[in-house]
């Protein structure tokens, strides 16, 4: 029986890192058993301690844009595995993961000394990326550099070193020199080197070992980079006279960004076709996640994956320079092997209350820990018990006092709250809604609902529609009957929602009677489709949908069922209308890709289209 996607997955991660026992052998072995994939295959060769994963990624969208089949190889993932695999910005599909981790597994328990995880996950990319006639492959290391499972591949087109610090010290050296000579292990005789220009110390013993090993070497100069303007959408610079706009955050990402400009001219010089308009197409539209990302928009929610006091003092000044006189709160999570007092030395003079979690890792420091540990350091620190307890109460606490929320710390506890951010966000902002359309007088609902059925029956959608679908109320919602009223009146045909347990929406013209209507599934009034006639969702012309929350781009936020959202794409040439009162009006919703918006929104106060 075939392996599925999940065995294989926990086939890999039943094995540790190669921390324990550094070196190329095993990798190359398991190679060499595959025939040797990685030798038909070109790669970007990108090591460092910070800025590698940026760069990666913006070498991958500029590749992309001049029109190349790019390989991406990346860790840790962020949110799902497949993500370390990558081809044209498309994860490695889950049946192609199990069936190349069948062969490749079959080679590995040959072995005397069985492969680590990271080895499994190498052999596995450099298989999929051949089979899958990759142009170029941009390979980040996973830790160092020379004794790192990537370096089995033979020299690069191009070995970008970035910034480098003091890390993983009981593996790759105590002093930066030490660190550095690791990490120019992949440069290799034959390549290009690129270096990230910033210690002195680590740029000597990058210039030594190429002259060494007699590879060209190309240094980004920081006095050529000129910072224009930037805020939350992104940044323009100038460097070496040209114009760039890049859509990540930070004055770090444009020292990233210098590198991957520098690499572009290294791979024009041989040979490689790329474009200034892929360039800027690629920079101007690259995403990174975790990397001062903004998740949320109200509040202000903003995830980073820093993890190291480097990552804290780029994410420190990110704040400064876009966030200046915000109140900031930290949503935060550490890993207990980590300088966390390094971090918080950085960010604590910045941010007046921490809410702690306790990130999904065997190596991770509990919330409560953290919490106190803070507080013995005089700051405001809660512990929270879980991640969507965490985003809840720094949502509220940001609502209510015009705060920032920055969640960050480590990798781990990146992942999941990026992977939780969606539902715990509209999870609180329907509580927060619902108790802000409660708060009305019944007097105001009433009112209120009689203005939005005039403005309903005034606008020109209305007035051509011949079937109109309406829902009936629950308590603080929009009340329809006048406009269900208007709607008969005028020779309309008043259509209703039935909810079904199958979680589809049926249309439903009601029969006559005191029994055409009957309680639903959710205490809401629905039609008996028995006693009515269906109706085809094609068939009509006007939706009116409730509304929980609604945004200034026309999303709407329902209560979580999600049978509109799966009813109106059906639904092809109807009008989509959400009845809401202002108190439901937000500036942005946290929102997917199977959310739908709306062509109108009405309020008592106003009508709302084209995204005003």
């Amino acid at each position: 029986m075939a392996m599925t996607a999940e065995e294989a997955i926990a086939y890999i991660e039943s094995y540790g890192w190669s921390t324990t026992r550094l070196g190329l052998s095993r990798t190359r072995e398991l190679l060499a058993r595959l025939g040797n994939p990685q030798r038909r295959l070109k790669f970007i060769h990108v090591a460092g301690s910070n800025g590698k994963g940026s760069a990666c990624a913006m070498l991958d969208a500029i590749l992309q844009a001049a029109g190349y089949r790019v390989g991406l190889y990346i860790s840790p993932y962020i949110q799902v595995f497949n993500e370390r695999i990558c081809i044209n910005g498309a994860y490695i599909p889950g049946d192609r993961l199990a069936e190349i981790t069948e062969r490749v597994m079959a080679q590995a328990e040959a072995m005397e000394d069985h492969p680590s995880q990271f080895e499994l996950v190498t052999a596995i990319g450099m298989v999929y990326f051949v089979e899958e006639a990759c142009d170029l492959v941009v390979l980040e290391v996973g830790m160092g550099g020379e004794l790192d499972s990537t370096n089995a591949i033979d020299a690069p087109e191009a070995a970008l070193i970035m910034n480098i610090g003091l890390e993983h010290t009981e593996y790759l050296g105590n002093t930066l020199e030490e660190i550095a000579h690791t990490k120019a292990g992949i440069i290799k005789t034959g390549c290009h080197a690129v270096c990230y220009d910033w210690a002195p110390e680590v740029t000597k013993v990058i210039k030594e070992v190429c002259a060494e090993r007699q590879v060209p070497l190309t240094l980004a100069d920081r006095s050529q980079i000129q910072p224009l303007h930037e805020d939350l959408f992104g940044q323009d610079f100038i460097y070496r006279d040209q114009p760039h706009h890049l859509s990540l955050i930070g004055p770090h990402q444009l020292m990233n960004a210098s590198v991957v400009l520098e690499t572009v001219g290294v791979l024009r010089e041989r040979g490689w076709q790329i474009s200034d308009r892929a360039v800027n197409e690629g920079l101007s539209f690259v995403s990174w996640p975790a990397r001062f990302e903004v998740l949320g928009r109200d509040p202000l929610f903003i995830l980073d994956g820093g993890h190291n006091p480097q990552c804290a003092a780029a994410l420190a000044a990110s704040i400064k320079a876009l966030l200046p006189g915000r109140r900031i709160l930290f949503l935060l999570g550490v890993l207990r092997d980590k300088d966390y007092d390094g971090i918080l030395d950085l960010v604590q003079p910045l941010g007046e209350r921490f809410f702690c979690l306790t990130p999904v890792s065997p190596r991770a420091m509990t919330g409560t820990a953290l919490a106190d540990h803070i507080r013995e350091r005089c700051g405001q620190a809660e512990a929270c018990d879980s991640i969507e307890e965490g985003i809840h109460l720094s949502l509220e606490r940001a609502e209510e006092e015009d705060a920032v929320v920055v969640a960050f710390g480590s990798l781990y506890l990146a992942g999941a709250v990026r992977t939780a951010f969606t539902g715990a966000a509209k999870d609180w902002l329907r509580r927060r809604c619902v108790r802000a359309r409660e708060a009305l007088s019944e007097a105001e609902r009433d009112l209120y609902s009689r203005k939005i059925c005039e403005r309903i029956t005034g606008l020109e959608a209305y007035q051509k529609a011949k079937t109109v679908m309406l829902y009936r109320w629950v308590r603080g919602e929009v009340r329809l009957d006048a406009l269900a009223e208007a709607a008969a009146a005028a020779g309309k045909v008043p259509v209703y929602p039935v909810c079904g347990p199958d979680g589809q929406m049926l249309a439903v013209i009601p029969g006559d009677g005191a029994d055409a209507f009957k309680c639903g599934a959710f205490g809401i009034a629905e039609p008996d489709p028995e006693k009515g006639q269906i109706v085809p969702p094609e068939d009509l012309d006007l939706i009116v949908c409730p509304c929980t929350a609604f945004d200034e781009d026309l999303s709407r936020l329902g209560m979580g069922g999600g049978y509109y959202d799966r009813f109106l794409p059906k639904a092809l040439k109807a009008v989509r209308l959400a009845a809401a009162f202002e108190v439901q009006h937000r500036l942005s919703l946290p929102g997917n890709d199977r959310d739908q918006g709306m062509d109108l929104v009405v309020t008592e106060d106003k009508t709302y289209t084209g995204g005003k």
